[in-house]
């Protein structure tokens, strides 16, 4: 099948209204760019990232007539003229098919991988978690979803409880399991986090209690695992000391490298000793005690 992109770039206060006139416009899906190269490191819980130069590309059946689309959109958001929209043709070809080549399988540490379902376990012995791409957080292609993924194959917690807080896909809870926890769950604020969580439980044959964390309850942890951000994972400090047990570990992920001296002081004023910090790329990863 055949498509066209419309776009433009448009201020921050526009790209919202803009995406809803594309969808009225029946677009088959709007995505937002960065126009000018702005990074956006710690959104708000929350929110939606919108770069202050946003390009906005609505993609259409190339059967339309794109005239009369970029007409509707002037009607809709007058601020943008129609001077200002773009046409492009798509390269007719398998989209489903390209998206899935983008991802391969992944090794993290000595024994753990990562597997889309439609691929073949290039060792079939290891620790294989099937996982498909989506659009709960947690892949294994962010660099902070590595660094937990690598600490969990050096650190395997084996017949520990172990909780999952912030589980996105649920892949920090499935590696937990694959690698000899006794007991592990997982929460998040997010319920399509906690639909995808349970869906990849299933994928890969495991039972896991994941539930929000309005309802969420659990026992006291020997393993805490929370890969956020640094403002929640500061935030969060008193919950984390309240479910971890004596002497447990918390390792902590979704920080920039620059921010682990403050998450450091500030988890040492309740008790617990983040002493190993690792780091990839711009991101860290700190763990350590709380204390006995």
């Amino acid at each position: 099948m055949a498509w066209i992109q419309i776009n433009t770039i448009v201020e921050e206060k526009l790209a919202e209204p803009l995406s809803d006139a594309f969808m009225e416009a029946n677009a088959a899906s709007v995505t937002f760019e960065d126009a000018k190269d702005q990074p956006i490191f710690e959104p708000e819980l929350g929110t939606t990232p919108i770069w202050s130069n946003t390009k906005v590309i609505g993609l259409f059946d190339a059967e339309v007539d794109s005239q009369a689309i970029i007409e509707m959109l002037t009607q809709m958001v007058p601020q943008v003229p129609a001077s200002n929209y773009k046409v492009e043709q798509l390269e007719d070809k398998d989209w489903v098919r390209a998206w899935m080549d983008q991802f391969k399988p992944m090794q993290f540490g000595e024994r753990l991988w990562i597997i889309p379902s439609w691929c073949e376990a290039p060792k079939p012995d290891a620790i294989n978690l099937l996982l498909d791409p989506g659009m709960a957080f947690g892949t294994g292609t962010h660099p902070t979803t590595s660094l937990c993924l690598t600490w969990l194959d050096q650190n395997p917690p084996v017949d520990m409880n172990v909780i999952d807080y912030g589980c996105g896909s649920g892949i920090l809870a499935l590696a937990s399991q694959k690698l000899g926890a006794k007991k592990v769950s997982g929460t998040d604020i997010d319920p399509q986090a906690i639909t995808a969580s349970i869906e990849n439980s299933e994928r890969n044959n495991e039972q896991i209690p994941f539930a929000l964390v309005k309802d969420f309850q659990a026992e006291p942890a020997d393993l805490i695992m929370a890969n956020i951000l640094a403002g929640p994972l500061k935030e969060l400090a008193p919950e984390f000391d309240r479910l971890l047990k004596p002497g447990g570990t918390l390792t902590l992920s979704g920080l920039l490298a620059n921010q682990a001296d403050d998450l450091i002081e500030h988890y040492k004023s309740i008790g617990i000793t983040l002493d190993t910090c690792q780091t990839l790329d711009e991101w860290g990863l700190l763990s350590g005690k709380k204390r006995g």
